[in-house]
């Protein structure tokens, strides 16, 4: 009954998205002519669908651990003075100290070899849309939500602020990857776009764009980056894995395991 309804709600949500961005993508595109099904369009729905039938479980057991440890760390005269605000502004605030610890955790990510080994995955995709968006190794995905949502357990937000964030950052994870550009102006400065981050995904590892809703930290740590064109390629430079198995197993065998198995083939380690 428990996996019946999981396979439901992942056919809701699929659909649901598709509704809401496919029309936007032909409205709107980036890429102009980009098919539906295009290059690697199941590997990244195996990636969905692993998210919706498996990984988001493990994901909310380690969020209810981690928030059970942190909890009993915090003051009450903390949480009271927190709860005491109006519901809005506790939303701004998880806004923009989530921003603060993803923006520097993401750059990690492309700084540090062991934490891209697992992001990299993401970046592996050559093709920006909805779907893309889900293309993510389980465990950059816990360290990426992890960090998300480290403000919100440390200093104890209303649920309601949380559960608006939580929605809109969902959308909004899909919709920067969606094949979509709008000339937003100015306003893309204070809320970004997918301009900005088709241009995090470019071939280049260390390109910029790390902020995650606004680009207010790419402005202030000069990493912004945003020409008026789409890049000319997604993807990464290194060779890897292009099947769902091999991207969630390469990532966790250690470097020197695989440079013995792989002894004279084209390495996928680098």
């Amino acid at each position: 009954m428990y996996v019946l309804k999981l396979a439901i709600g992942a056919g809701i949500s699929l659909l649901f998205l598709v509704l809401l961005f496919v029309p936007m993508e032909r409205v709107f595109p980036a890429k102009k002519n980009q098919p539906f099904f295009r290059k690697k369009w199941f590997l990244d729905l195996s990636f969905f669908l692993g998210q919706y039938l498996f990984w988001n479980s493990l994901l909310i057991w380690f969020l209810y651990d981690l928030h059970t440890v942190v909890d009993t760390l915090i003051p009450g005269k903390v949480i009271y003075a927190v709860h005491t605000q109006p519901v809005w502004i506790q939303a701004v605030e998880v806004l923009f100290l989530s921003d603060f610890l993803i923006y520097w955790g993401h750059r990690l990510q492309h700084k540090v070899d062991f934490l891209w080994r697992f992001h990299k995955v993401h970046h592996t995709a050559e093709t920006m849309d909805w779907l893309a968006a889900h293309r993510e190794h389980p465990l950059d995905t816990i360290y990426t939500v992890g960090l998300i949502n480290l403000p919100v357990f440390l200093l104890g937000f209303n649920l309601d602020a949380v559960m608006i964030i939580v929605v809109f950052r969902g959308i909004w994870a899909i919709y920067i990857h969606s094949n979509v550009r709008l000339n937003i102006g100015f306003v893309q400065k204070i809320i970004g776009s997918p301009a900005l981050h088709h241009w995090h995904h470019d071939l280049e590892r260390d390109r910029g764009n790390y902020s995650n809703v606004s680009p207010l930290m790419d402005l202030l740590f000069g990493t912004y980056v945003c020409p008026d064109q789409e890049p000319e390629k997604f993807g990464i430079k290194e060779e890897f894995p292009q099947n769902y198995l091999g991207q969630l197993v390469v990532p966790l065998v250690p470097k020197f395991i695989l440079r013995k198995f792989l002894k004279g083939r084209k390495t996928v380690v680098d």
